[in-house]
């Protein structure tokens, strides 16, 4: 019998070479595993546009991953496409329609880096779809030392369910991306702010548990990183 909520992780794609002569999939373990140190009963999804329905039926939770990828600006109303943008269309339909099945059905989502970006997509939202052109002085976001160190800190939104899961902060996360979020969409709202007014997460009061925060939990380098992913799972167990 099982005891652990299902949890959905989308893959990553790549092109043929390196581990393949054919296109393949990937992700790093250690999503998968700190999804089991929190609880959960991670399994991989690939990209299905046509069976999302089906693969949402035997989950209880999604988390969508990062990567090193763009969401496609014309999702969200842009019709300029900057030349630091690289997309993967596949992975995006298939991620954009589970995410949007997922928020019909009311289970709960976590987005972590892009993943987030991609569920502020989903909420109807807008991205910045390149920090350093945006935003002068900005941090250096795509950070210069190891993913496994924080490369700054975050301020947590009082009164957001992150704050509720995490305290009042400030987090000191890690940090790999080069677009953001620019507005959450209708009904979300943010729940973290990097220093130079960088959305760094936000969240959707309207569901039961809908979140995504842009840094990698997965690596646990803030002490409250497995307690988003342990409330995540216990959202997903109902």
């Amino acid at each position: 019998m099982r005891t652990r909520p299902v949890i959905g992780l989308t893959l990553d794609a790549e092109e043929p070479g390196g581990y393949s002569k054919l296109p393949w999939y990937a992700l790093r373990q250690n999503y998968f595993s700190a999804v089991a140190e929190a609880g959960g009963l991670p399994i991989a999804l690939p990209h299905d546009p046509e069976r999302a329905g089906e693969y949402l039926g035997l989950i209880d939770g999604l988390l969508v991953t990062g990567g090193a990828f763009d969401v496609d600006p014309a999702l969200y109303g842009d019709t300029a496409l900057h030349e630091s943008v690289t997309l993967k269309p596949g992975r995006t339909q298939f991620e954009l329609a589970i995410t949007r099945a997922a928020l019909a059905a009311d289970k709960a989502v976590l987005g972590i880096c892009g993943g987030e970006q991609l569920l502020a997509v989903a909420f109807g939202g807008t991205l910045i779809q390149h920090i350093p052109d945006a935003i002068p002085g900005a941090l250096p976001h795509e950070q210069p030392n190891p993913r496994t160190e924080p490369g700054h800190a975050v301020a947590i939104t009082p009164g957001t369910r992150l704050a509720a899961i995490v305290g009042a902060g400030p987090m000191h996360v890690n940090s790999a991306h080069h677009q953001a979020v620019a507005t959450p969409g209708p009904g979300a709202v943010v729940n973290a702010m990097a220093p130079d007014g960088v959305i760094e997460g936000l969240e959707h009061p309207g569901h039961r548990f809908a979140l995504g925060v842009q840094w990698h939990p997965e690596y646990k380098v803030d002490r409250q990183d497995l307690t988003i992913l342990r409330a995540f799972v216990e959202a997903a167990r109902g």
